[in-house]
């Protein structure tokens, strides 16, 4: 599916960072930084272009091919995986930043991902996460048709416990990036950092 629609020439959700990404990418130390799903490359790429050792996994290669472009034409360098997210090692202790933009799965990956979250930051890593919630199903402007694969903030929260939550809100904002997330939607933000263990 997804190869297909990003065959296209155009970028299906433009070639711009996502709004929330760019407004609170300060959170992120420098370092390096792992974007989940990043199709097209265009938030994977806004990162390298501040200095981010950045790799951008997504289950479509053709995505991953634009994302090389992409950096290409703006003289960056990113590091691409093409993997189900379901068989994706996100490992230890290895990233500053982990981005989750408009990262839609079914509930049980999803909530397999985000409790592998808080393992593979390092310390003082964050998280940076934006869905649609269910809410947005009467809008249309983006986003899958499944309620189940949306995200609300009281599920992040538990999901996402073994982080310091800086924020998690949901609320009504114009997404407009390409064609593929174009008007008024309803999202959630969330914003976790790991901290260091106490000592015993």
């Amino acid at each position: 599916m997804w190869d297909q629609r990003y065959a296209a020439s155009d970028y299906v959700y433009g070639t711009e960072p996502n709004d929330f990404l760019r407004q609170q990418v300060q959170h992120i130390p420098m370092g390096k930084v792992l974007c989940l799903a990043d199709g097209e490359g265009r938030n994977s790429v806004y990162l390298a272009s501040l200095g981010y050792e950045v790799t951008a996994v997504d289950s479509s290669a053709v995505g991953l091919e634009k994302a090389h472009k992409l950096a290409l034409e703006k003289g960056v360098t990113i590091t691409t995986e093409a993997a189900d997210l379901a068989d994706y090692d996100l490992g230890l202790n290895q990233w500053q930043g982990i981005v989750s933009i408009f990262c839609h799965l079914p509930p049980p990956l999803r909530k397999q991902i985000h409790a592998n979250i808080a393992a593979a930051l390092s310390t003082d890593g964050a998280l940076l996460l934006e869905a649609y919630t269910p809410e947005q199903l009467k809008f249309a402007t983006g986003g899958p048709p499944i309620a189940a694969m949306m995200m609300q903030a009281s599920e992040l929260q538990k999901e996402l416990s073994d982080l310091q939550i800086r924020l998690c809100t949901e609320l009504q904002r114009e997404v407009v990036e390409g064609a593929g997330h174009n008007g008024t939607g309803a999202v959630v933000q969330f914003i976790g950092i790991k901290l260091k263990p106490s000592s015993p």
